[in-house]
């Protein structure tokens, strides 16, 4: 139990699939101007996450490997990931439209979101059994919905305060960015 404690902690927070790995930039930067729009990112990379490890790993486990074309897997893992983002966003446009309607055109970029593409190879390449896979994804998960909660606080402050002109927008976003980046670096110690 322990060490699935440390094993969470480290994806959360030592290894953070944004922060550390550099995975999954392009919603981190887009859907993080407003709080309830990357709550709602968050939530929907977790449901989509924990979904995809399992999936790809029975796929890899259970069709590609016994037929000998693992040389495969990315197509497949992207075929995966891409009917569970087309079920989270029939779910959502018929249930919770106004995360639909919030999240826009950066809920089916979830299909090609490199952090949940990463994370499926991750847990492959490192010999993952099937629950090491999904507490990863879990886990991965929360750390990117971490860093995106918290990126989103720093953005809606950002827009309060008075920002030079050549650094408004995307600029200081990136700096931001790189500035948490950083304050996740001191949890390399903990490694």
């Amino acid at each position: 139990m322990m060490d699935y404690m440390v094993f969470v902690v480290s994806c959360v927070l030592v290894n953070n699939i944004l922060l550390a790995q550099f995975l999954g930039n392009c919603p981190f930067l887009g859907t993080s101007k407003r709080m309830e729009t990357a709550v709602g990112m968050s939530i929907a990379v977790v449901f989509v996450l924990v979904l995809a490890g399992g999936v790809t790993w029975l796929t890899l486990r259970y069709v590609l490997t016994p037929l000998k074309i693992e040389y495969l897997r990315t197509i497949a893992f992207i075929l995966v990931i891409a009917a569970l983002v087309q079920f989270v966003e029939m779910f959502l446009k018929r249930n919770i439209p106004a995360l639909y309607a919030g999240l826009g055109i950066y809920l089916p970029l979830i299909t090609t979101n490199c952090a949940v593409l990463g994370v499926c190879i991750i847990n492959i390449d490192e010999n993952y059994g099937f629950v090491k896979s999904l507490v990863s994804s879990f886990a991965y998960a929360a750390g990117f919905g971490l860093a995106l909660i918290l990126f989103a606080g720093l953005r809606e402050r950002i827009l309060l305060a008075r920002v030079p002109k050549p650094l408004q927008d995307v600029s200081i976003g990136l700096i931001t960015a790189g500035l948490i980046a950083l304050s996740f670096g001191a949890f390399k110690g903990m490694a």
